[in-house]
């Protein structure tokens, strides 16, 4: 590959059909049983991978800055930009944009916000990671939180009864915290924020569903509820199917909260009490 890449200093040419490379490399690594490192030059699956910011930066502004030779020119597709803890907000914006979300500023710094915290608890960020970063992110701008999660705590095993204990910051700044028992670990979180909130709703319908592979992929977790004031839909998003529920319950309590009489509402979220 040197030969190739700087053949206007070398002036030599050999035969070697380099776009060979990378699949020849796979067919020994299949027929000896010998793994191809991650890093190992032109072959290793890192060799075009590009997490860093910087490196993500320099490479969106002028691809020769990090890559003297094209990934096509030893068999790979394309070069992988690969979204971790390291990546930076432009590399995050251009992934946006080419997924096709057009997005102002004030959007994507919130959106690279919820993707840092996202990023710490699992290493690669995938596509579907993205999209229901977005549209998690545009449901929640569509309306108020009159409660939000500050920490949340549960305990559950065999023979044990399954508690929660839970705290929620309302509009006010007000702190309040609930402890409460259930019949799982789940049923004890939404009885613990009913506490807090006054807000009491029939559970209807309970579905954990992954947007994305692997073992630390992402849980949305969607939820139907009865409320005398209609019938509400929430959703959300964790890597902790815990946190994730405690999220979604808190979904649909600020959206009964924000069609309470405002008077009704400010009085839930300054006392924490029916």
């Amino acid at each position: 590959m040197a030969l190739k890449t700087r053949k206007d200093v070398l002036r030599v040419t050999t035969g070697v059909k380099t776009e060979k490379l990378y699949p020849t490399s796979r067919v020994v690594s299949q027929v000896t049983g010998l793994h191809v490192q991650r890093n190992k030059a032109i072959v290793g699956q890192n060799a075009f991978a590009h997490e860093a910011g910087i490196h993500q930066h320099g490479m969106l502004t002028h691809r020769e800055t990090y890559e003297v030779m094209r990934p096509e020119e030893v068999g790979f597709t394309h070069s992988s930009m690969v979204l971790g803890k390291h990546s930076g907000r432009h590399a995050l914006k251009e992934r946006l944009t080419a997924l096709g979300y057009v997005l102002d500023d004030p959007a994507v710094d919130q959106i690279f916000q919820e993707f840092k915290r996202l990023a710490d608890k699992k290493k690669d960020i995938y596509d579907a990671d993205l999209e229901a970063l977005v549209v998690h992110g545009q449901m929640l701008a569509l309306g108020g939180r009159a409660w939000e999660l500050e920490s949340l705590s549960t305990t559950s095993g065999t023979g044990t009864l399954p508690c929660a204990s839970i705290a929620l910051k309302a509009q006010s700044g007000e702190r309040f915290q609930e402890v409460a028992a259930g019949d799982g670990p789940v049923d004890a979180v939404y009885r613990a924020i009913e506490k807090v909130t006054g807000i009491n709703v029939k559970l209807r319908t309970y579905e954990i569903a992954s947007v994305s592979t692997g073992e630390d992929a992402q849980g949305e977790v969607t939820i139907e509820v009865e409320h005398p004031t209609g019938v509400y839909r929430g959703r959300a998003l964790s890597t902790d199917i815990i946190e994730g529920s405690a999220r979604a319950f808190l979904d649909v309590v600020n959206r009964i909260a924000l069609k309470l009489s405002p008077r009704e509402s400010e009085a839930r979220a300054e006392m924490g009490t029916p």
